[in-house]
């Protein structure tokens, strides 16, 4: 039989924006964004064909077929609601998934997990498919290691973890060249270098060296990756230079697969970031693992654990 029915999470969007009278305060009381929120009721919309929702200067007000859509949707999805928490109850103390940016996981998270299940051999952990716009409107994850700035997860449970500390790495040939020709004196000579960058953080060059004493940076970028592992792999086929954070590349300097024409401690705001919905506040499993994972990342040898704060 073909189903005609919608997903619940847009139901659950719906309902919460129909009884609230505002996606900000709906996307409050689900722990998702607003723009989630917003989103879901358009599918749902053109599921039906028709409006459910419309605005004026004040709140939402429901159409003929919203207020019909709610009537009849309300109990039931109170219901499945209480009924999947009770399922969940005994389960959830033993298992987290989590959602991780894939070169942290593979680089930094991954080598460090077997001292988490040492230390809690019962919590079992999965991992699904990372989203740069997670937003937790899903059954999962439970919570996930996002790349930002804290200011980004307006509603979530937030904390830095690791990420902020950048360096620039070049080819150690590259690095040579330039020392020998006398160049590389100070930061602004590398301007004049192909400037790689991440597509999603374009502005950690300029923000990078404004911090290195370079005033009204105005960089000009070469080529753009969507991933860090990738970037790091241009970098050591010689194609310029990155800006990265050294978590990241730590192994790769520490071998000599790259160098740091510039060693600086310099701290941006973009980094790493547990995040995960406030009604997930007393997941066991989340519970044990921030803690885990807050204690490790304040001992990495690249934190300044001075600049350690939780957005909580």
């Amino acid at each position: 039989m073909r189903l005609r029915s919608p997903s619940m999470s847009e139901l659950h969007a719906f309902a919460a924006a129909a009884k609230l009278g505002s996606f900000t305060r709906a996307a409050e009381r689900l722990c998702v964004t607003q723009g989630a929120i917003s989103r879901a009721i358009a599918r749902l919309e053109t599921h039906f064909g028709q409006p459910l929702l419309q605005r004026n200067a004040h709140r939402l007000l429901l159409t003929d077929a919203g207020k019909q859509l709610l009537d009849a949707v309300a109990e039931p999805l109170a219901a499945i609601e209480n009924a999947s928490a009770a399922l969940l109850a005994g389960d959830r103390r033993h298992h987290l998934t989590l959602s991780v940016v894939p070169t942290l996981a593979s680089v930094w998270l991954v080598p460090r997990l077997p001292d988490f299940h040492r230390r809690h051999p019962d919590i079992r952990l999965d991992f699904v498919p990372y989203q740069r716009d997670e937003d937790f409107s899903g059954a999962a994850p439970d919570a996930g290691i996002l790349a930002g700035e804290a200011g980004k997860w307006p509603g979530l449970l937030v904390d830095y973890v690791v990420g902020r500390e950048m360096v620039p790495v070049c080819h150690p040939d590259r690095a040579r060249t330039r020392r020998a020709a006398g160049q590389w004196q100070s930061p602004a000579e590398l301007l004049q270098e192909p400037l790689l960058y991440h597509t999603t953080a374009p502005a950690n060059w300029q923000n990078w060296l404004q911090a290195a004493g370079v005033p009204n940076a105005a960089p000009t970028l070469s080529t753009g990756f969507d991933q860090v592992s990738i970037l790091i792999q241009a970098v050591r086929a010689d194609m310029g230079v990155a800006v990265l954070q050294r978590c990241l590349v730590r192994d790769e300097l520490a071998a000599g697969r790259v160098v740091a024409p510039f060693d600086l401690p310099i701290t941006l705001q973009r980094g790493y970031f547990l995040c995960a919905p406030k009604e997930r506040r007393d997941h066991p499993a989340l519970n044990r693992f921030r803690e885990w994972l807050l204690e490790t990342a304040k001992h990495d040898p690249d934190v300044d654990a001075q600049k350690y704060a939780s957005d909580d």
